[in-house]
């Protein structure tokens, strides 16, 4: 497409097809991240001497040695009058917020922030839906100088404590109730069932008399008058959120992102978005998700619009409201296709506006991609893939090839993919090596060491590059695409959102007749991964396996999170295990 950013930004390189780009982007990092800090306008308050410093390592990389920045004021660069977010309200129509109005709430929130007994860099929860306020408080947070930690609404008060305590969180935001598909959940009724810190609570009216505790505030109480702040400076590699992404153990990873990290955000959805100005883009998540802080930036930076639904997107209304608010750009999850069209929610809408979809967090369906690009009249989907670790893709489709609906078809600009099999030689399927460094892939763990994470006992490329392990699996096919083939270890990706098989298999602990339990996720032809959990049961007599289910969903329900559905509960007679006493999860899973 020859009015793409991407053909935009390859013609400014000198170079004429999108080869030649990728192997500038490979051989020249720091002339392609300096490329694409040009190209998405990323602001400074003091300009780096050197862009990349790697003398403590390609592991360890130093972006924009000697800068000074804070990441929130590349956010505030479009003119005070354009609109920032659009969103619906209870009479479903559309409610626009400017630029300057959502810029003034954000500075409120920092003073605010300010003039609590808070330390320089404390941490700071945001447990809500993602909203004109979540956005304004997330990124007040940050222009503060804290650290924001995006946690999923959905979660059970007992996920909420544990990702609190790990990210030693001084201060949480959440709202009073959730309203989803016409049901209201309390939400921080269910927080407070278990100890946290001090709480923040919106969605309540001024005078409303509902009692918090003592140490908590009403949103009103909290938040002054002030409305004009500066953005506090900081280092290039400072902290600005943690986001949590669950490994092969119990407790989830928790994942720093500095304010380099919203530039690989900001750039990912220039190239391979193609976001402009003009657009509006809508792509159902929330701040506990990597792609909620991703839009923000995505959006923002590039001076686009954001288009926010309040309610759930499984719904007739979401893709109504996709018609009403004009939306451009519009990113799924491809369950959130298989919903729509099940149920022919996309019938008598008209999506005209829409230049292309995209598509991330589960493995996509081709007949489901093809039915969406078919309600805007063909246009493409962008398959994107990466994660939290990354702060954005190490894999997509873009506008300079062609579209083949639930294929990769590159690897993202500026990093080098390797498959590789058990033994560490190249295959074209097996597991998915990258090759340092990039802007975003993670530099610090708080629970874990990023270096034994991501790099400890990988082998080295053929041609003596270090390899970061990721743990996915692609194929790569004659025509050079890639396809998914999900995850190489014990990690499942349920509706999107990633959880180890060990955080499920604690929901059963203490469930009447099972003495173990494994959790495996079974990808189906549809593209989709089904939860099937074995059980060892103590005894089988007279054993109901549908009323074993119902009692282990519950557990799911309550202890972790109701997204997670088991589609099957197999009674087995021991676990298949390794010499070192490991479950064989792959050996469950082929059973299947």
């Amino acid at each position: 497409m020859k009015t793409s950013n991407i053909n935009e930004f390859m013609l400014r390189q000198k170079l004429n097809n999108f080869a030649d780009l990728y192997q500038w982007s490979i051989d020249q990092r720091a002339e392609f991240w300096q490329a694409g800090i040009d190209a998405v306008g990323i602001e400074f308050a003091k300009p780096c001497t050197q862009l990349l410093d790697i003398q403590q390592g390609v592991e360890n990389p130093n972006w924009l040695v000697g800068a000074k920045l804070n990441i929130v004021a590349s956010c505030f660069k479009a003119p005070a009058d354009k609109v920032a977010i659009v969103t619906n309200t209870a009479e479903s129509k559309i409610r626009s917020i400017t630029y300057k109005e959502l810029q003034t709430l954000a500075n409120r929130v920092a003073n605010s922030l300010l003039r609590l007994d808070l330390k320089p860099g404390s941490a700071i929860a945001i447990d809500t839906i993602m909203s004109v306020e979540s956005v304004a408080i997330y990124l007040g947070v940050i222009q503060a100088g804290f650290v924001a930690v995006g946690i999923a609404e959905s979660f059970a008060a007992e996920e909420v404590a544990k990702r609190i305590k790990i990210s030693n969180t001084q201060l949480i935001f959440t709202q009073y109730n959730l309203v989803r598909d016409g049901k209201v959940l309390p939400l921080y009724e269910k927080l407070i069932s278990v100890p946290l810190p001090p709480i923040v609570v919106l969605g309540l009216d001024a005078d409303t008399k509902i009692p918090l505790r003592n140490e908590d505030l009403h949103w009103q109480q909290f938040l002054q008058a002030q409305d004009t702040f500066v953005p506090v400076e900081c280092e290039p590699h400072a902290p600005m959120t943690i986001l949590f992404s669950s490994g092969t153990t119990g407790d989830p990873k928790a994942i720093v992102w500095d304010h380099t990290s919203p530039i690989k955000c900001a750039v990912d959805g220039y190239l391979y978005q193609d976001i402009h100005y003009d657009d509006i883009i809508a792509w159902p998540s929330s701040l506990g998700w990597m792609m909620g802080p991703w839009l923000v930036f995505a959006t923002f930076i590039n001076q686009a619009t954001m288009a926010l639904y309040s309610d759930v997107a499984t719904t007739k209304g979401f893709t109504k409201f996709v018609e009403q608010a004009h939306v451009s750009i519009l990113g799924v999850i491809p369950s959130l296709v298989k919903v729509w069209r099940k149920n022919d929610f996309c019938s008598n809408v008209d999506w005209h506006n829409i230049k292309l979809f995209t598509s991330t967090g589960e493995i996509s369906n081709p007949n489901d991609m093809q039915y969406l690009m078919d309600l805007a009249g063909g246009k493409p989907v962008i398959e994107y893939c990466g994660g939290t670790e990354i702060a954005g893709a190490y894999i997509t489709s873009c506008l300079l090839q062609q579209n083949i609906p639930g294929l990769f078809s590159t690897p993202t600009l500026g990093l080098e993919l390797h498959l590789i099999d058990e033994n560490g030689n190249d295959t074209t399927k097996g597991e998915v090596a990258l090759v340092p460094p990039s802007i975003g892939l993670s530099r610090v763990l708080l629970n874990r060491d990023n270096y034994t994470e991501y790099y400890a006992n990988m082998p080295k490329s053929k041609d003596g590059k270090i390899l970061r392990r990721h743990g996915d699996q692609m194929l790569r096919l004659e025509n050079g695409y890639y396809r998914s083939l999900g995850r190489v270890d014990d990690t499942m990706n349920l509706g999107g959102i990633k959880v180890s098989a060990a955080e499920i298999e604690n929901c059963f602990v203490g469930l009447e007749n099972i003495v173990e339990s494994a959790a495996v996720g079974v990808q189906q032809q549809s593209g989709l991964t089904e939860l099937i959990v074995y059980v060892v049961l103590e005894s089988t007599n007279n054993i109901d396996l549908t009323k074993l289910q119902q009692q282990m969903q519950l557990a799911i329900n309550s202890k972790l999170n109701p997204l997670f559905k088991i589609t099957m509960v197999k009674s087995i007679a021991a676990l298949p295990r390794t010499n070192s006493h490991k479950i064989m999860r792959r050996a469950l899973r082929d059973l299947n």
